[in-house]
């Protein structure tokens, strides 16, 4: 559900285009200007690979919170959203807890086992951005990351992709 410490980095000086023969790649100068970190706190529609995100400087039971109100806006009234997570704290807060007292019944937890947040899902969309369009990124402000950032998942639920799992027979056996 969160992918923390995305770094805003700008370039001290131009980058290089590429020339044929002597490098074929963009040219960068190795140091950088960091303009601190932004969080991504997303979840992804096992259904119909719809994500819905959040991106904010920290990522604390208020801005878990924003991204739960974000779901149940998204979905409609009555039915229940089933939320798979890892146990970090701002899941299971008390400020969490009192404002999911406030919606009976519309959220059910389900916790991957610790250390085992690679079993969540979600996380493979993470890998998706680090591979894509947060690559090699360099940005002038945390706002224009974020821009970004919500660019690029706004771009994901253009075309969204939907998991299936083919080998499911070997569990009928």
């Amino acid at each position: 559900m969160r992918k923390p410490g995305v770094q805003a980095i700008a370039n001290t000086a131009p980058d290089l285009p590429p020339k044929p023969g002597q490098h074929p790649q963009l040219g960068r100068d190795y140091e950088y200007k960091r303009h601190g970190t932004l969080s991504i706190l997303a979840g992804l529609d096992l259904n119909d690979g719809h994500v819905t995100a959040e991106v904010h400087p920290r990522h604390r039971s208020r801005e878990f919170i924003l991204l739960l109100k974000a779901l149940d806006a998204h979905y409609p009234p009555g039915c229940v959203i089933r939320v798979v997570l890892d146990n970090h704290s701002a899941h299971i807060s008390k400020e969490t807890m009192a404002w999911l007292a406030t919606k009976p019944n519309r959220f059910v937890y389900v916790h991957t086992p610790k250390h085992g947040s690679w079993l969540n899902l979600v996380e493979t969309l993470f890998g998706k951005m680090a591979r894509t369009f947060l690559k090699h990124i360099r940005v002038t402000s945390r706002q224009e990351l974020k821009d970004r950032i919500l660019l690029g998942i706004a771009e994901i639920n253009e075309s969204p992709v939907v998991h299936r799992w083919k080998k499911f027979e070997a569990i009928n056996t």
